[in-house]
């Protein structure tokens, strides 16, 4: 079992609910080959810690930066929240020291563990905000993710395929894209999807992902290909 109070002394925090934080960490796949284990897995926590997320970095956002219009906002937003960028912070929290998964799921890199570790972040914050409350989540959020964002405005890293298709579609026709699942397949700890990407009722692009967002991601760049927007 990992040991936590590493984890705790390295963020400077203490939970008084130590089960909360583990249970941030327990990937599905753990209690597959663990069903004895006595927490359930992270996804409800993800689910909560998301929601906590993007409330904290919405309302940073529109107080830091009143004169910015609503469509910068939403993008700077997704910059912040996507995958990628809570991998990384993840990643440089440690947090991949504490991850419970199975066998198998301990073997894979990459894209996959890049995933596990973007969940894992914002599970962390549900359990943060459960045990200590929002402030504790906002002052955790500005400290280790919004520090980010001079760095994604100056060097243009907000510009991902899906923010750029969808500053492109309300620029050039005035419709705002959407996404709609059109596949999915594999079981819960490996699941893969093929989702749309559509101008009203029209379809423009498909992208595949071991992920929505990353399925997305894959259809927005395909479209904007398609409608030569790049």
């Amino acid at each position: 079992m990992r040991d936590f109070s590493l984890l705790e002394k390295k963020l400077n925090l203490n939970f008084l609910n130590k089960d909360l934080l583990v249970q941030a960490f327990v990937h599905r796949s753990f209690l597959n080959e663990n069903p004895d284990f006595k927490l359930s897995n992270n996804e409800r926590l993800e689910f909560l810690g998301d929601a906590i997320l993007e409330h904290i970095v919405t309302e940073y956002l529109f107080k830091n930066y009143p004169d910015k219009s609503e469509g910068e906002l939403t993008i700077w937003r997704a910059a912040l929240v996507n995958a990628k960028m809570l991998s990384k912070i993840a990643n440089d929290l440690g947090f991949n020291d504490f991850l419970l998964l199975s066998q198998g799921e301990e073997k894979e890199e990459g894209k996959a563990r890049n995933y596990i570790l973007a969940n894992t972040f914002e599970a962390f914050i549900g359990s943060l905000y459960l045990d200590q409350g929002f402030d504790a989540c906002k002052n955790f959020i500005e400290k280790n993710l919004i520090k980010e964002l001079p760095e994604i405005i100056e060097s243009g890293l907000y510009k991902d395929a899906k923010s750029l298709f969808q500053e492109k579609s309300q620029e050039i026709v005035g419709i705002t894209p959407s996404y709609k699942v059109l596949k999915e397949w594999g079981p819960d700890h490996n699941k893969k999807f093929i989702i749309g990407v559509f101008l009203n009722d029209e379809l423009i692009a498909e992208g595949e992902g071991s992920s929505k967002q990353e399925a997305e991601e894959e259809a927005a760049q395909k479209a904007l290909e398609i409608k030569n927007w790049e």
